[in-house]
């Protein structure tokens, strides 16, 4: 009934809705965001994790800290999982998170801004000081229709900040991304950018470069001037995220001897590259990646992981999500694991087995020529415990789409509670 309502009204008319939403919200709970730095992140792939990492940095450097992600909410000392579903709370729920953040005595607040909030002006009537460019690939394509439009939504976040009326406004940006440029364009007090390929642009007024990059199963070490980093996370998309943080920190003000101490302590993000170790004779690794290029900086990633098989658990979300993305998924799981098993996600009122077939049409292209082995499993608990038990030791089991999320979305706006690394720690005692 809520689909057909929005169908029905002109979309000018519900932008003013939301607008006015945003606005009464933030007067509502008397203009919160203006009472503490606040940080906005965006971009495609990176966002919750470049969160985690530069709340951590700040408390590091023993101030108090608050922030929303697509993960976990964080109030001072207290920090719990995300169960709503979204990445940006509505209107109402976000400015009370800020009130909270800024009654606790926060003196920053990290929020992770989508797209689709942006589209919602679910960012209005928030006090952005800084914002966070990690990178930009094609994503949420059918909720913008086309890449141009989901850039623009982007891009207007970075126009409300040019706007605000502060002495100081900053932009930190990931100068190797291609669309960086685009993120630049705007007045602002500082111009910072960051990079693993030397990309030094006229365009900000500082870079920091990473050097020395090391990278094993152990985890990842880079150097940014004379100072070095450890991270005991994979990856080289970990190190982009790391050095994001660093550098926004740096740019409040924390000196990259603090950040390198507090990344250091990150022994894992939920649901981001989190290994589940229950003392099985294999390796388990749990991961969100819910697009193509995520899955292929994690594919990437775990290159530097020693194992014999690899055997992948995937699905692909519904309710309009680049439903063109699906075959391309199962072609890339089919390329690069020995073993792919299909299973649900988040169908929302889509068709949970159609999505499990378009997955299953890329992945029988490869699977075709090479001879793998392809499970369709609809019920994702029983795909979870397929896979756990065609494991044999030193092998690999990577079970990616949910992360550390909270529910399963199925039809008629319903939630299934649920979380894969739980429901693995449950299949692992069964088997």
């Amino acid at each position: 009934m809520k689909n057909i309502v929005k169908k029905l009204i002109p979309t000018f008319v519900l932008n003013i809705y939301h607008w006015l939403l945003a606005q009464f919200a933030a007067y509502y709970y008397a203009y919160p965001s203006t009472k503490m730095t606040v940080i906005g992140v965006t971009g495609t792939n990176g966002k919750s994790t470049t969160v985690n990492m530069l709340a951590a940095c700040i408390e590091e450097a023993g101030f108090k800290v608050g922030f929303a992600t697509t993960i976990n909410f964080k109030i001072g000392v207290r920090e719990w999982l995300n169960e709503e579903k979204m990445t940006m709370l509505g209107r109402f729920k976000l400015q009370k998170l800020l009130y909270q953040m800024a009654e606790s005595d926060c003196r920053y607040a990290l929020i992770e801004t989508s797209s689709e909030g942006i589209k919602q002006f679910r960012h209005m009537g928030i006090d952005y000081d800084v914002l966070v460019f990690t990178n930009l690939t094609p994503e949420h394509i059918e909720a913008h229709g086309s890449f141009e439009n989901y850039k623009k939504s982007k891009l207007k976040l970075f126009r409300h900040l040019e706007r605000a009326n502060k002495k100081y406004k900053k932009i930190i940006a990931n100068t190797d991304d291609k669309h960086v440029n685009d993120f630049l364009n705007f007045r602002v007090t500082d111009k910072i950018g960051f990079t693993l390929k030397g990309n030094d642009l006229d365009t900000v007024d500082k870079t920091y470069a990473v050097e020395n990059i090391k990278s094993n199963e152990r985890g990842s070490s880079f150097d940014i001037l004379d100072r070095h980093f450890h991270l005991n996370l994979i990856g080289e998309f970990q190190i982009y995220n790391a050095i994001a943080a660093a550098t926004t920190a740096k740019a409040l003000g924390i000196d990259f001897k603090i950040s390198s101490a507090a990344l250091k302590k990150i022994k894992s993000i939920p649901g981001r590259v989190e290994f589940i170790n229950e003392n099985q004779p294999f390796k388990i690794l749990v991961d969100y990646a819910p697009e193509i290029e995520s899955l292929k900086r994690l594919y990437q990633g775990i290159d530097s992981i020693k194992y014999k098989k690899l055997i992948h658990v995937l699905g692909s979300c519904g309710g309009g999500r680049d439903i063109a993305r699906r075959p391309i998924l199962g072609q890339m799981a089919a390329t690069k694991a020995d073993k792919i098993i299909i299973t649900n996600e988040d169908p929302y009122d889509d068709d949970p087995q159609k999505i499990i077939d378009d997955i299953a049409a890329g992945a029988s292209k490869v699977a075709q020529v090479t001879g793998k082995s392809i499970y369709k499993i609809l019920d994702r608990r029983e795909a979870i415990n397929k896979a756990l038990s065609l494991a044999k030791e030193d092998d690999l089991v990577l079970i990616t789409g949910k992360g550390a999320e909270q529910a399963i979305c199925v039809a008629g706006g319903k939630k299934v509670a649920w979380d894969d690394r739980e429901v693995i720690k449950e299949e692992l005692k069964k088997i």
